[in-house]
């Protein structure tokens, strides 16, 4: 099965997704954009991506610089990015800090995968205002590679529908015990990960948060930000609740109304993304749209944060610390034949041919198992961020 494959015959879903100025659009006062132009020529060299992989346009009624790789305009796959010949993707090696531990050094996605994701065709990516700067693109890059580089070794533990245990020295349950810092109780999280059992949900967001504070604090040793994200997670004395925005859920039965235009406290919704789009560091959601397991605790779907180079969270270790795209289809999928776990239930999976595959990856008012968004941090540092309601 190839991921060639899963685009076959998939026109339909993907003129559903925003086509024009698809990639990364600077829409900036005219003043601006020679400095950008020059910026980007400069950046993407440096990330080793020449001027034969995409194409610059401007909009002559609307002024917008638009960044497209030169790949058609019905190709919104991401996922084979870095198999493909001329594009030389590799990756890149990063060194993780450790609670009262030496650094580790990590091999992750690359910033060059990142920014190739993003020029693809099937989403645009938009800065404006004060984010009119090469520099917020770079800072939005580096923040998404953190994301997915602190997602590489996990091991957390499955609960299995039981209660969520936190290591209580530094957690009361998803909140830090009172004196210690919320850098150092994400950090022993991360350290000590086998005395935290935790969903998926609550490990998608400890990743997010560890991600974006980490970045501002230790990579790009902004206190400025740094301070700003964690006054705003601890806003209402829980920093791990509202981190994506309210109508992400909209879709559940038992959703609240009043959450309808709470806006995420690090995320917001991108709409209308393509299937097969997804750049790394994005939160994608996968339903099980099963109606027999859908409230099986824990089976509810899956939150996917992709990681590049055709892999998928797998905070557990249950699979060599990732799933490829299809894998993670199937995993979703394969519940409603009960099959929750791989090795015991064996013998009730279902075989799925590429076919399969491909209607599994649409929307699921089209038969398939994945929202039609994907949802993505702030431009922390370049925008003014949504107002929060006061607790």
């Amino acid at each position: 099965m190839t991921l060639g494959l899963l685009l076959a015959g998939a026109a339909c879903a993907q003129a559903e997704a925003k086509t024009e100025a698809d990639g990364i659009a600077f829409d900036c006062a005219p003043p601006s954009i020679p400095a950008i132009q020059v910026g980007m020529g400069r950046y993407l060299a440096e990330l080793g991506i020449p001027p034969s992989l995409y194409v610059a346009t401007r909009n002559p009624q609307t002024g917008v610089l638009n960044y497209a790789l030169r790949t058609s305009a019905d190709d919104h796959n991401t996922l084979d990015l870095f198999q493909r010949p001329g594009y030389e993707v590799g990756q890149d090696t990063v060194m993780l800090p450790r609670l009262h531990r030496p650094p580790e050094a990590v091999q992750t996605v690359s910033k060059k995968e990142i920014v190739l994701a993003l020029m693809q065709h099937g989403r645009r990516t938009t800065f404006s205002g004060a984010a009119c700067d090469v520099q917020a693109l770079k800072d939005h890059v580096g923040l998404r590679q953190n994301i997915v580089a602190w997602t590489e070794h996990l091991h957390w533990v499955w609960p299995d529908g039981g209660s969520a245990q936190w290591h209580t020295r530094y957690w009361r349950k998803g909140t830090p015990t009172p004196g210690q810092p919320l850098h150092t109780a994400l950090l022993d999280a991360f350290t000590h990960q086998d005395r935290y059992t935790i969903g998926c949900y609550t490990a998608t967001k400890l990743v997010l948060l560890q991600g974006i504070i980490d970045f501002y604090r230790r990579v790009k040793e902004d206190p400025a930000t740094w301070q700003l994200v964690t006054q705003r997670v601890q806003l209402d004395g829980d920093p791990l609740v509202h981190i994506e925005p309210g109508d992400m859920w909209q879709f559940e039965e038992d959703f609240d109304p009043s959450e309808q235009d709470r806006p995420g406290k690090l995320m917001r919704i991108q709409e209308n993304v393509a299937p097969t789009n997804f750049v790394p560091g994005d939160w994608a959601y996968m339903v099980n749209t099963d109606p027999h397991t859908h409230h099986k605790t824990g089976y509810e779907g899956s939150n996917a944060l992709y990681l590049g180079r055709n892999r998928f969270d797998d905070y557990f270790n249950d699979h060599d610390h990732a799933y490829s795209y299809e894998e993670k289809l199937g995993e979703v999928f394969q519940w409603r034949n009960g099959v929750f776990s791989r090795s015991r239930d064996a013998d009730k999976i279902q075989p799925l041919n590429a076919q399969d595959i491909q209607k599994l990856g649409l929307k699921p008012v089209q038969g398939g198992l994945v929202k039609g968004y994907r949802v993505v941090p702030y431009l922390f540092a370049f925008e003014q961020l949504p107002a929060m309601a006061n607790p």
